[in-house]
């Protein structure tokens, strides 16, 4: 099988595209960098081109079987307003430009198009499945209309699965790798009031999700890519203390983060308690549906 992937270069991306010409698919990877790096793994190649430009690279998305969209600006910075339009055009322009790309082609595609569990917006303590209301802060709004972007592919005839992410838990990199640094510095401990919740998904996971999503044709639409136990943060602050063995006191208080982090401060501040109904619905069964599990996994070995 040929994948063709946006986003391949970053955390997510280059876990997912080891693991996929593991298993013995053809990946490429679309790279803004005039001289592409040298594949880490036979089976992965490059091409050059801009996402959110249109251009000669579209030529090659109808070639390929599955199409796999991770690509945008990174969240974690302070938001300025300037940052945040960013954000907002690299998912939205990318996005246009896959459908675009697809409609060239001549046979059914699958498009995996990513979004996030941001989509919920802050909601307290309520269950969230892939039913629940979109909310209308930034990141809910930016998702919903990076989904709209997506979905416009089905009027093309292709299957559509919107995945969205819970915070990816991996090795060399993410919010894990930031997370285990404080904690090993001894300067760890719950942002604000630790009553958040946070959905996560070990990388692992992440990986067969996608494999499942393509071997069963009848997904389609939104799919929560979390583990099916979310936690507060105060949860997770205990959890990695307990796995690096390291005290959990140092509470980071709210204004000191809006203070050095803006607006982004409220994604980290509120939270969203999602589960994974679809997938569960499905028949797919987590290797990692703990976050004790997870970390001991990620952190020990």
């Amino acid at each position: 099988m040929k994948v063709f992937m946006t986003g391949g270069t970053g955390f997510v991306g280059t876990y997912l595209s080891q693991e996929l010409v593991k298993q013995g698919h053809e990946v490429t990877i679309l790279t803004r960098r005039e001289k592409p790096p040298a594949p880490a793994f036979p089976g992965i190649s490059f091409i050059t081109g801009d996402p959110t430009q249109e251009g000669p690279w579209m030529g090659a998305v109808p070639e390929h079987d599955w199409v796999i969209n991770l690509a945008g600006a990174s969240i974690f910075s302070r938001w300025s307003t300037g940052y945040k339009r960013e954000i907002y055009d690299s998912r939205i322009r990318t996005t246009r430009n896959l459908v675009i790309a697809l409609a060239a082609g001549d046979r059914r595609q699958l498009l995996c198009s990513t979004s996030a569990v941001g989509y919920y917006g802050p909601r307290g303590d309520e269950i969230l499945t892939e039913d629940s209301p979109q909310d209308s802060y930034f990141l809910a709004t930016l998702s919903e209309d990076w989904e709209a972007e997506a979905l416009k592919a089905q009027e093309l005839g292709m299957r559509v699965v919107i995945t969205r992410f819970g915070i990816v838990l991996g090795r060399g990199g993410g919010a894990l790798s930031q997370m285990a640094r404080m904690f090993r510095r001894f300067l760890g401990g719950p942002l604000g009031s630790g009553q958040q919740w946070f959905s996560w998904i070990h990388q692992a996971d992440q990986v067969r999700a996608f494999n499942f999503v393509w071997e069963h044709p009848k997904i389609h639409g939104p799919v929560n890519f979390s583990a099916p136990e979310p936690v507060r943060n105060g949860e997770l602050t205990k959890a990695l203390g307990r796995v690096l063995h390291r005290p959990t006191l140092l509470r980071a208080p709210e204004f000191m983060m809006r203070l050095v982090l803006g607006e982004f401060a409220d994604a980290l501040l509120t939270g969203q308690r999602v589960i994974p109904k679809k997938l569960l619905d499905a028949g797919f069964r987590f290797n990692f549906p703990t976050i004790e599990e997870a970390l001991k996994d990620l952190l020990e070995k």
